[in-house]
């Protein structure tokens, strides 16, 4: 390492079981719990980590590749790590997915999101024309916002309309709900019905335009990032009032969200109204330019998915020879980010596992004649074929990953230490999987002793290697041990697993490749 980190930060963030509690990674201790004089007495880079030995005697071990880890896309609001667009940019069409795509195929789920994060919206077609569906949809990733409107609202011409969205004018581009603090981060359009004339979309990147404002007229853009404006609505039921500036900034000056609808501008009273006026004047014409605006038809089933904080969206005109209804409803941006990480951590879990098959688990099986691989996809072939439950075939398929983790291997139990893979395997997997998974795992060593005791013939057909590591392992249990076992709430599926486990070493046997489990494997993921 080229630098030491500050001691406080460092310690601050130790990883250990006694610093964070291991099943949801929280801190156990509070920043003032620390010495005041700490220090860090020794330090080594070792297999990949920094050891650190601490003047208070603690201990602490980090992964290099998080220490140099830069982190630059933040908690993912800010314009940093997004695509600032305009209409040009999509000449070869929107980002989006089938609807039932999105629903069967992770990739697909996670695309659409991030593409919602990245570039703000996403469109998702073939979505069921019924009412109502629209909750469905921003359920698949979050949940929804209920406000005044209801926890969805209908976008169609209304007799005594409280909002201009329900009549047939023109709407121009704004975002929605600025009077409330917070303000909802997600809307959702679904198209049930669309055969009037007119009434196309649009969209325009509040982003790209704030960020244009500041690069044309900075002083502008200063204005508008430092007065508060009063967003007011009102109707016989609602008053509602929050007073936010038009562009928001983080600390760093990075642009964060843009509030902007003509239509809730409350009376403005601040010290230089004059200078206001004419940012806001000038950033309105800049939102209206024609190569920002993306013009597009919602029809039937179309669903749109769009950041109200960033996203100003807009309407054409309709005439009343047709049908126009929409419904929409708010959710959430912390609820998407959340869903879309968690396929990531998901994808990136089962990248890793794939990857243990296709290296280590392709080395020789403990004295079989299959290699470790081969065995662990025979015994998820033979539970598959058994027709055992989804979570059962997930631990015949993982049972023995315990081999390639911990700080005794596979090749240490054949030379007569127990590395008791099937505890440091159940661990390993308790990060991704919940016990209907990983307790199979983890008694499957303890079902084939028990088998040995409770069925006399058992230990007749084991293999020579596995008599070998039964002896290691401590043998058959005792009649007291045996009854201990059979208790145990998760001994069935254990020993249903060691059975697979035992017909699972026919060399050159076919059998699936591990993809064909990772459906499988993500819908048990935690």
């Amino acid at each position: 390492m080229t630098q030491q980190p500050p001691p406080y930060w460092l310690r601050d963030n130790c990883p250990c079981a006694e610093c964070r509690d291991p099943r949801n990674g929280q801190k156990l201790f509070q920043i003032s719990d620390l010495p005041p004089d700490l220090a860090i007495a020794a330090s080594k880079e070792l297999d990949g980590s920094l050891e650190v030995l601490w003047s208070d005697g603690h201990r602490s071990r980090y992964p290099l590749t998080w220490l140099h880890d830069p982190d630059q896309a933040g908690d993912g609001r800010t314009e940093q790590g997004k695509r600032l667009w305009t209409a040009a940019d999509f000449a070869r069409g929107i980002p989006g997915a089938d609807w039932e795509a999105y629903l069967t195929d992770p990739a697909e789920q996670a695309a659409v999101l991030a593409a919602v994060r990245r570039s703000g919206f996403a469109l998702l077609r073939g979505v069921p024309t019924v009412e109502r569906q629209v909750l469905r949809v921003a359920e698949s990733f979050g949940y929804v916002r209920v406000t005044n409107y209801g926890e969805l609202f209908d976008v169609r011409i209304e007799p005594d309309p409280n909002n201009l969205a329900f009549t047939n004018r023109a709407i121009a581009p704004h975002t929605d709900n600025p009077y409330r603090d917070p303000v909802p981060t997600l809307q959702l359009l679904h198209c049930l019905e669309n055969s009037a004339t007119g009434g196309d979309s649009g969209l325009v990147d509040g982003f790209k335009a704030a960020a244009v404002l500041r690069d044309e007229a900075p002083e502008d853009f200063e204005t508008l990032t430092r007065t508060p404006v009063p967003f007011v609505f009102r109707d016989r039921r609602t008053e509602l009032r929050a007073d936010r500036p038009l562009i928001d900034v983080d600390p760093l000056g990075r642009i964060r969200e843009v509030r902007f609808n003509n239509r809730s501008i409350g009376t403005l009273r601040a010290d230089d109204v004059e200078a206001f006026y004419a940012a806001y004047r000038r950033f309105a014409a800049i939102t209206l330019r024609p190569e920002l605006r993306l013009t597009f038809r919602l029809g039937p089933g179309d669903c749109l998915i769009f950041d109200n904080t960033r996203l100003l969206h807009a309407r054409t005109a309709f005439q009343q020879d047709g049908r126009r209804h929409l419904q929409g409803c708010y959710a959430d941006l912390d609820a998407l980010h959340s869903t879309l990480a968690v396929l990531h951590r998901r994808t990136a879990a089962l990248d890793e596992l794939a990857e243990l098959f296709a290296g280590e688990g392709a080395g020789e099986y403990l004295g079989e004649a299959v290699t470790m691989a081969e065995h662990m996809l025979q015994a998820a072939a033979a539970a598959e074929a058994a027709g055992a439950p989804d979570h059962l075939v997930a631990a015949a398929l993982l049972h023995d990953v315990g081999h390639f983790q911990g700080a005794l291997r596979g090749r240490d139990l054949m030379q007569g230490q127990d590395n008791h893979h099937s505890d440091s395997g159940a661990d390993w997997l308790a990060r991704w999987f919940g016990p209907e998974v990983t307790e199979p795992v983890r008694l499957h060593v303890a079902a084939k002793r028990y088998l040995c005791t409770a069925e006399p013939g058992y230990r007749a057909e084991l293999s020579a290697a596995s008599e070998y590591t039964l002896t290691v392992q401590g043998g058959p249990m005792d009649d007291r041990e045996a009854t201990a076992f059979a208790r145990l709430p998760g001994a069935v599926d254990a020993v249903a697993v060691r059975r697979w486990d035992e017909q699972a070493k026919e060399p050159n046997a076919t059998t699936p490749a591990f993809e064909h489990y990772r459906p499988l494997l993500a819908a048990l993921m935690k």
